[in-house]
């Protein structure tokens, strides 16, 4: 699987935790930046970079990463077609998958601890989105205008 990853300064760290662990499991990682811990940088840019690639399908997940994860999954979710989820543990992470479908999973690295963090990051990655939760996932895709289509259940 390709997962594009982006974080700001303040995630950098955690950043390169995660894109090790990524490797590690055999997938292959787009790191958008930053490009280290001491350069202050915004997480809007990063969020989007992240959200852009996944839309496009250049990459098939997303991961992103600032000092709370707040900012970035703001910015990463205005992106059409983007379901950014702000994850604190593996059972948020579970449920972003199975009832959100996310594409882009957001961490806090100042508020979520490393083991934390790559639990989580697992637990996104071996969930699957629960066919039950379709018609709700098109809500969103029309509220974004990533969708015009009709409702699946109303088809």
């Amino acid at each position: 699987m390709r997962i594009a990853l982006g974080s700001d300064h303040a995630g950098y760290d955690l950043k390169a935790l995660v894109a090790d662990h990524l490797s590690d499991l055999g997938h292959d990682v787009d790191d958008l930046g930053a490009a280290d811990a001491t350069t202050s940088v915004d997480y809007p840019d990063f969020g989007a970079a992240v959200g852009r690639a996944v839309v496009s399908g250049s990459a098939d997940l997303g991961v992103a990463i600032c000092g709370t994860g707040i900012g970035i999954s703001i910015a990463a979710n205005k992106v059409p077609g983007v379901r950014a989820a702000l994850v604190h543990d593996v059972t948020t992470a579970t449920l972003a998958k199975q009832h959100n479908d996310a594409n882009v999973l957001c961490l806090g690295a100042r508020v979520t601890g490393t083991v934390t963090a790559l639990g989580a990051l697992d637990a996104f990655l071996a969930a699957s989105a629960e066919s039950r939760h379709a018609a709700r996932l098109h809500k969103i895709a029309v509220l974004d205008g990533s969708s015009t289509a009709n409702n699946p259940s109303e088809d």
